[in-house]
């Protein structure tokens, strides 16, 4: 990544649409109720993401996220990003996404993805992949990416996943608690955890585990600075200032946006370097 050339890195963008398998039909009431939350059908390709980002001068890292177990939705595979970060190199990188569900399998191809494709980090959502994140089914995956010293992202708080179907989908919120990666945390302290969203209604015990624990990491994606929570800033501002991202949730929320509300959110002068890009340099080990 040329990181001289970037005005920022956002660590938190999705894939939405494969050019490599046809559009999978199956579950797209979920995609209708995302859409009535987040105000925004936007489901750009992969292709059309990185023409945006390249226009803005701003770095991504790109993932998607497997649900097959609990959702039944074929994955976008993790190969297409791969391939579309390695042709984009000066300004991409690329994440995986396991269903945690697939066991020894999952790792396997964890390892697979690492040696022979390049992805450089992996994305979990325990409220979509249905699995609570202490949970031993998921450790061969986290015993890989620990090995090779890699982050992992973690949805956190509420889901627009979900939310207004009858019965929430059928999805736990319950699942996205941070302090769920307490025990995570102890057992991989290799493995850089970064706790995705403000984690409204659980934003305190996000902090309480950044501050515990220095492998912890928290994204400030899905929400407008605005709308973040008076503590989540103040300790962006002080304690945990060098261990705070920038991501915007693309193509859920902009980065224009999330830009322009966050140059107004009160994050003091000096503080937001670190947080655009000078922190996600440090640990994608760029610098």
């Amino acid at each position: 990544m040329n990181v001289d050339s970037l005005l920022a890195i956002d660590i938190h963008t999705h894939a939405e649409v494969s050019c490599w398998n046809p559009v999978d039909h199956y579950g797209e009431e979920y995609d209708r109720a995302a859409d009535k939350y987040f105000r925004s059908d936007r489901r750009p390709t992969i292709e059309e993401t990185i023409a945006y980002y390249r226009e803005q001068k701003i770095g991504l890292v790109m993932f998607t996220v497997d649900s097959e177990a609990q959702l039944g939705r074929r994955r976008i595979p993790n190969e297409e990003i791969a391939e579309a970060a390695q042709k984009n190199s000066d300004m991409m990188i690329a994440f995986a996404s396991i269903d945690p569900h697939k066991g020894k399998m999952g790792a396997r191809e964890a390892r697979r993805l690492i040696e022979e494709h390049g992805i450089k980090g992996f994305k979990f959502h325990p409220t979509v992949q249905g699995f609570h994140p202490y949970d031993r089914m998921a450790w061969p995956l986290y015993e890989v990416i620990a090995e090779h010293g890699m982050p992992a992202i973690f949805h956190s708080g509420h889901s627009g996943i979900g939310s207004g179907m009858p019965g929430g989908g059928g999805l736990r919120l319950e699942y996205s608690n941070p302090m769920h990666l307490d025990d995570v945390a102890i057992a991989f302290p290799d493995m850089k955890i970064i706790i995705a969203h403000p984690s409204w209604p659980w934003q305190d015990e996000a902090l309480s585990l950044a501050m515990h624990k220095p492998n912890v990491w928290i994204d400030l994606s899905g929400w407008s600075p605005k709308y973040f929570p008076p503590q989540l800033v103040r300790y962006a501002n002080t304690l945990l200032k060098e261990r705070m991202l920038f991501g915007s949730d693309y193509p859920l929320i902009t980065p224009e946006r999330w830009m322009k509300d966050f140059r107004e959110a009160g994050f003091r002068e000096e503080v937001q370097p670190l947080i655009l890009k000078e922190n996600a340099v440090r640990l994608l080990g760029l610098g």
